[in-house]
């Protein structure tokens, strides 16, 4: 189901250029879209995933065929900080560079919401990184 609104198709473009200068050629995801459930309310605009809003990136793929893989190489801790604090134990190159993509995003306001595994299980393998419609301010976990 590779429906992107198109403000997160914007954000990945800009996206996308960030990760050129990690050499990155290629990211690996889980979902993008996802249907509301049936119980959405009917002519409620949908937001996060089903909003195709959202997407879950899990591995970043770099020109030399490395991969960066969130769940194996982040090495975050749930409720550390991501971009502030002390960072990854290990503190592995895979680790830091992984942090320095998220949180380069972060710094240039490109999601309104990031959650890396610092936030909780269910994202111990993935970036969530999701465009919200019409809101002034930004999450980053």
């Amino acid at each position: 189901w590779e429906i992107v609104d198109c403000r997160l198709a914007l954000a990945l473009d800009d996206f996308a250029a960030q990760l050129a200068t990690h050499d990155v050629t290629q990211v690996i995801h889980f979902s993008v879209y996802r249907p509301p459930v049936v119980t959405w309310p009917e002519g409620k605009i949908a937001s996060r995933h089903p909003g195709a809003l959202a997407i879950d990136a899990g591995t970043f793929v770099k020109r030399d065929g490395t991969r960066l893989e969130v769940e194996r190489d982040f090495h975050g801790r749930i409720g550390a900080t991501t971009c502030t604090g002390s960072g990854p134990h290990p503190a592995t190159p895979e680790a830091l560079e992984l942090r320095r993509i998220v949180c380069d995003a972060a710094d240039a306001r490109l999601f309104n919401v990031a959650l890396t595994p610092d936030y909780n299980w269910p994202h111990r393998n993935h970036f969530h990184l999701e465009v919200t419609a019409g809101v002034g301010w930004f999450v980053v976990h």
